[in-house]
Protein backbone atom coordinates (compact mmCIF):
# COMPACT_ATOMS: atom_id res chain seq x y z
CA UNK A 1 0.00 0.00 0.00
CA UNK A 2 1.37 3.41 -1.01
CA UNK A 3 0.40 6.58 0.79
CA UNK A 4 -0.25 9.40 -1.65
CA UNK A 5 -0.08 12.94 -0.30
CA UNK A 6 -1.06 15.93 -2.38
CA UNK A 7 1.64 18.52 -1.62
CA UNK A 8 -0.61 21.49 -2.44
CA UNK A 9 -3.36 20.32 -0.08
CA UNK A 10 -0.81 19.62 2.65
CA UNK A 11 0.76 23.06 2.22
CA UNK A 12 -2.63 24.80 2.29
CA UNK A 13 -3.63 22.78 5.34
CA UNK A 14 -0.47 23.67 7.24
CA UNK A 15 -0.65 27.33 6.22
CA UNK A 16 -4.33 27.39 7.16
CA UNK A 17 -3.54 26.00 10.60
CA UNK A 18 -0.66 28.42 11.15
CA UNK A 19 -2.73 31.42 10.09
CA UNK A 20 -5.64 30.29 12.27
CA UNK A 21 -3.26 30.18 15.23
CA UNK A 22 -1.93 33.63 14.31
CA UNK A 23 -5.53 34.92 14.23
CA UNK A 24 -6.22 33.41 17.64
CA UNK A 25 -3.12 35.09 19.06
CA UNK A 26 -4.16 38.36 17.42
CA UNK A 27 -7.61 38.07 18.99
CA UNK A 28 -6.05 37.49 22.41
CA UNK A 29 -3.77 40.50 21.91
CA UNK A 30 -6.73 42.64 20.88
CA UNK A 31 -8.72 41.56 23.94
CA UNK A 32 -5.79 42.36 26.23
CA UNK A 33 -5.30 45.72 24.52
CA UNK A 34 -8.97 46.63 25.03
CA UNK A 35 -8.76 45.66 28.69
CA UNK A 36 -5.70 47.83 29.17
CA UNK A 37 -7.35 50.74 27.34
CA UNK A 38 -10.53 50.47 29.40
CA UNK A 39 -8.49 50.07 32.57
CA UNK A 40 -6.73 53.34 31.93
CA UNK A 41 -3.22 51.88 32.03
CA UNK A 42 -2.33 53.28 28.57
CA UNK A 43 -1.81 56.86 27.52
CA UNK A 44 -3.81 58.31 24.65
CA UNK A 45 -0.74 58.06 22.41
CA UNK A 46 -0.21 54.42 23.35
CA UNK A 47 -3.86 53.66 22.58
CA UNK A 48 -3.55 55.27 19.15
CA UNK A 49 -0.32 53.43 18.40
CA UNK A 50 -1.79 50.13 19.55
CA UNK A 51 -4.85 50.69 17.37
CA UNK A 52 -2.65 51.31 14.32
CA UNK A 53 -0.55 48.21 15.01
CA UNK A 54 -3.62 46.02 15.36
CA UNK A 55 -5.07 47.44 12.14
CA UNK A 56 -1.78 46.79 10.33
CA UNK A 57 -1.71 43.26 11.71
CA UNK A 58 -5.25 42.63 10.46
CA UNK A 59 -4.28 43.87 7.00
CA UNK A 60 -1.13 41.73 6.92
CA UNK A 61 -3.05 38.60 7.93
CA UNK A 62 -5.72 39.20 5.30
CA UNK A 63 -3.08 39.86 2.63
CA UNK A 64 -1.26 36.60 3.41
CA UNK A 65 -4.49 34.61 3.35
CA UNK A 66 -5.50 36.10 0.00
CA UNK A 67 -2.06 35.71 -1.58
CA UNK A 68 -1.82 32.09 -0.49
CA UNK A 69 -5.45 31.26 -1.32
CA UNK A 70 -6.09 29.92 2.17
CA UNK A 71 -8.96 32.11 3.37
CA UNK A 72 -11.41 29.18 3.38
CA UNK A 73 -8.87 26.83 5.00
CA UNK A 74 -8.29 29.30 7.82
CA UNK A 75 -12.02 29.78 8.32
CA UNK A 76 -12.55 26.02 8.44
CA UNK A 77 -9.78 25.54 10.99
CA UNK A 78 -11.11 28.43 13.10
CA UNK A 79 -14.62 26.96 13.08
CA UNK A 80 -13.28 23.57 14.16
CA UNK A 81 -11.16 25.11 16.93
CA UNK A 82 -14.01 27.36 18.07
CA UNK A 83 -16.30 24.33 18.30
CA UNK A 84 -13.70 22.40 20.28
CA UNK A 85 -13.18 25.30 22.70
CA UNK A 86 -16.95 25.74 23.10
CA UNK A 87 -17.31 22.05 24.00
CA UNK A 88 -14.44 22.21 26.48
CA UNK A 89 -15.83 25.33 28.13
CA UNK A 90 -19.27 23.76 28.31
CA UNK A 91 -17.80 20.67 29.99
CA UNK A 92 -15.93 22.87 32.44
CA UNK A 93 -18.91 25.10 33.22
CA UNK A 94 -21.55 22.33 33.23
CA UNK A 95 -19.84 19.22 34.62
CA UNK A 96 -23.07 17.68 35.90
CA UNK A 97 -24.59 17.54 32.41
CA UNK A 98 -21.48 15.90 30.98
CA UNK A 99 -21.24 13.45 33.89
CA UNK A 100 -24.81 12.30 33.18
CA UNK A 101 -23.92 11.83 29.50
CA UNK A 102 -20.83 9.81 30.40
CA UNK A 103 -22.86 7.53 32.71
CA UNK A 104 -25.12 6.59 29.80
CA UNK A 105 -22.11 5.31 27.83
Amino acid sequence: MVLSIDEDNLTHGILGLVMALVEIIRDALRLQAFRRMEGGSLTEGECERLGRVLTDLDAAIEKIKEEQGITESVQSVREGLDSLVDDLLDKFLNPERWAKGAEKL
